[in-house]
């Protein structure tokens, strides 16, 4: 079964007792767990991105470097890469977590994922695991730029306010719902007195880029930030 993974990494294990380490979640009733591979994992993505962008855009400020790299090396970024591994299928878990769908959690996902390539960096260095890691990431984000990866929202929604209508956006809680482990909060964005947007999200934050994300498409129809949009 290890074949498919190994297949999709497109890497084969010559220790195959490290490969079931990284994949043995720390539920699992097994007398190890891949918790120590997970911390050796995120800090050889992080290099390995932070190396890749630093190379990449060569005329791009630190500040918006961190940005791009922060919108790469997080919890549903390393889900997303597990997601396409299918690694959901080959993780070792409790039935707990099996009936709580871990499988699909991304907090599990995304820490298989670090230290699976935790896993790859001690059978073969940094340079080849960067050349895996890379390939992963270019498939699923195929144009890697600071505009389509970060969505900052929030910025740009300020940038436009305040050099169109000299504003800036406040952000206000306008509902949260369902218990502490579950819970999705509303949130308003206005200009002035004025509601631009309202969205729903699973933190603050994120609801807060929603409804900045809603009300930059309300000033664009409004002929209001076509500039700064175009």
């Amino acid at each position: 079964m290890l074949e498919k993974l190994q297949k999709k990494l497109n890497y084969n294990f010559q220790d195959l007792d490290l490969l079931q380490r990284a994949l043995t979640h720390k539920s699992s009733n097994k007398p190890y767990s891949n918790e120590r591979l997970e911390y050796l994992g995120d800090a050889v993505m992080d290099l390995v991105v932070a190396k890749y962008l630093f190379e990449k855009f060569k005329n791009t400020p630190e500040g918006d470097l961190s940005k791009l790299r922060a919108a790469l090396v997080n919890e549903t970024s390393f889900a997303k890469l597990a997601k396409a591994l299918n690694l959901g299928d080959f993780i070792i878990i409790s039935s707990a977590e099996e009936r709580n769908n871990g499988r699909n959690k991304n907090s599990l996902l995304s820490d298989a994922f670090e230290a699976l390539i935790g896993a790859v960096f001690l059978e073969i260095g940094f340079e080849k695991t960067s050349k895996i890691a890379l390939n992963l990431l270019e498939k699923e984000y195929h144009h890697i730029s600071l505009e389509e990866i970060v969505k900052d929202y929030k910025t740009k929604l300020q940038e436009i306010t305040q050099s169109i209508l000299g504003l800036i956006p406040t952000y206000i809680l306008l509902d949260s719902k369902g218990p502490d482990h579950k819970k999705e909060f509303k949130i308003g964005v206005f200009l002035g007195d004025e509601k631009y947007g309202e969205a729903i999200g699973k933190s603050k934050k994120d609801a807060e880029q929603k409804a900045a994300k809603i009300a930059i498409e309300i000033l664009h129809k409004k002929g209001r930030a076509w500039i700064l949009l175009a």
